[in-house]
């Protein structure tokens, strides 16, 4: 299983097309237009695969995740994850939040991390750091996943074994983060998932110093805008 996967993604302009035809302007309330005259600007800038994301967004995480679809269901938002949007951007350790490029930018040469694999996020962070790479957002993984579903020729991103942490997203306290990190993974459709949910895409949380073999610590080169 690579650990570049996906090794190419759509070019931005065909990005922007995905995601207004998933309605997502309206979600973001931007401008169709808008969006496809940002994608135009950022496209000379991609250099290698590159994923287009917005730097916020006024809907809520479940309103995004309804929209990643595996086997014919909409994804989802653990139901003790009511305050995902309560978590910030930090690039390493350190408790000051990284500022994001205004409106929309390019994530360069995102990983899911498999090679992360049973390692956990603490342990994870300090070798992205030292490859000078960063982990992602939740926002980033969602957006991610839009743009690599499953297709007639094999698996998407989030597949079976092999989905991954948005260890860039961490929630602030008076002292240090709280413990949960952000993930992406697919449904089993037990306990509070319910069976309905079963095989769906599923926006948890998992414990910032325990490890998960079947889940990975997504990572990418650098934002541009």
């Amino acid at each position: 299983m690579s650990t570049l996967y996906p090794n190419a993604l759509p070019s931005v302009t065909e990005q922007a097309q995905r995601l207004i035809h998933l309605g997502v302007p309206t979600l973001l309330e931007v401008g169709e237009d808008d969006l496809r005259s940002a994608a135009a600007t950022l496209e000379p800038l991609a250099v290698g695969p590159c994923l287009l994301v917005p730097s916020r967004i006024p809907c809520t995480y479940a309103d995004l995740m309804a929209l990643v679809e595996l086997d014919g269901k909409p994804g989802f938002v653990v139901e003790d994850f009511t305050d995902a949007s309560s978590f910030e951007v930090f690039d390493t350790a350190e408790p000051t939040p990284t500022q994001l490029p205004q409106g929309w930018y390019l994530l360069e040469d995102p990983r899911r991390g498999d090679e992360f694999s049973n390692a956990s996020p603490a342990e994870a962070l300090q070798q992205i750091v030292a490859d000078q790479r960063i982990p992602l957002t939740m926002i980033e993984g969602i957006f991610w996943a839009l743009q690599c579903p499953p297709t007639s020729s094999g698996p998407g991103l989030l597949e079976r074994n092999h989905c991954f942490m948005t260890i860039g997203s961490r929630k602030r306290k008076k002292v240090g983060f709280d413990a949960r990190t952000p993930a992406l993974w697919i449904s089993n459709g037990t306990g509070r998932d319910t069976a309905a949910n079963k095989n769906a895409a599923k926006l948890g949380w998992c414990w910032w110093n325990n490890r998960h073999t079947w889940l990975g610590i997504a990572h990418a080169a650098r934002r541009t805008e």
